[in-house]
């Protein structure tokens, strides 16, 4: 289960149909496009939005990470290879088990998200989304750490033979060069 120190990333699961993909196969996937600049997290929480029905606007689950991969759509979603997106890069990120949490974490006035970095310690603690957010000191420590791992993530053009870009440009894009900023306030 998730320890205090844990660096955690909330995100969207958009569909049941997602949460089944991440339950049965262990993965979840996040367009590169879209994709918060580090992805090496400990552990994935989920945020169900209204398309979930009467379990929407919560949080009941989270998943340990166990490492992440560049990889295509059509790649990940085989039923879906005329898509139109099938051929853009998305990380697979691998998880484990999902565990759900002892209370759901209620999204209350939150009527939006895309992606979240919170720690361990205000997961555990959460009943509303507006209690994952860190602030005071501890938002120094979590954006240290966010840019120590942007750092160690090391990513060479020749592991995605079939992407022609500069490494430079490729670094830039995904914020390697110069770790993660922080977010402006929604």
């Amino acid at each position: 289960m998730v320890s205090e120190s844990d660096l955690i990333l909330v995100c969207v699961l958009p569909a049941t149909r997602d949460l089944e993909i991440a339950r049965l196969l262990g993965w979840y996937r996040i367009p590169l496009r879209r994709a918060p600049k580090v992805v090496a997290v400990d552990y994935l929480a989920f945020y169900q939005p209204a398309s979930f029905g009467e379990q929407g606007g919560q949080i009941q689950f989270v998943a340990k990470v166990h490492g992440h991969e560049l990889i295509t759509r059509a790649e990940l979603l085989r039923d879906e290879l005329d898509h139109s997106r099938a051929g853009e890069e998305y990380y697979k990120i691998q998880i484990g088990e999902l565990e759900r949490l002892t209370r759901p974490i209620l999204a209350r006035t939150w009527k939006r998200l895309t992606f979240l970095y919170t720690i361990g310690e205000y997961l555990l603690q959460a009943q509303t989304m507006n209690d994952l957010v860190v602030d005071s000191e501890e938002r120094k420590t979590l954006w240290k750490s966010l840019r120590e791992r942007a750092e160690k993530m090391q990513y060479r053009v020749s592991d995605l033979p079939e992407l022609n870009v500069d490494p430079v440009v490729l670094m830039g894009l995904l914020g390697i060069a110069e770790g993660p900023e922080e977010p402006e306030e929604e």
